[in-house]
């Protein structure tokens, strides 16, 4: 099996970038609602962009909050 045949292998960024796991899939759901017709140009609602990411692992809500907190900080310098 070629390991691009696994669409996780495409998507998510390299694992040496220091990311989570969680914190990747949480960026990888993001871009993807992104994308969607309806929500262009809008900001993606929370409790749907953690449904998507509870699709993929199994993680708390706290722990959801905190990853984004930390993904806010590192792209949002300063908040």
């Amino acid at each position: 099996m070629n390991s691009y045949d696994n669409e996780w292998d495409r998507a998510l960024p390299d694992v040496r970038d220091g990311l989570t796991r969680l914190q990747r899939v949480i960026l990888y759901e993001l871009n993807k609602a992104q994308k969607e017709p309806w929500l262009q140009g809008r900001t993606v609602p929370t409790p749907l962009l953690y449904g998507r990411v509870v699709e993929h692992l199994d993680v708390s809500e706290d722990d959801f909050m905190t990853a984004l907190r930390q993904l806010l900080g590192r792209y949002m310098p300063g908040t």
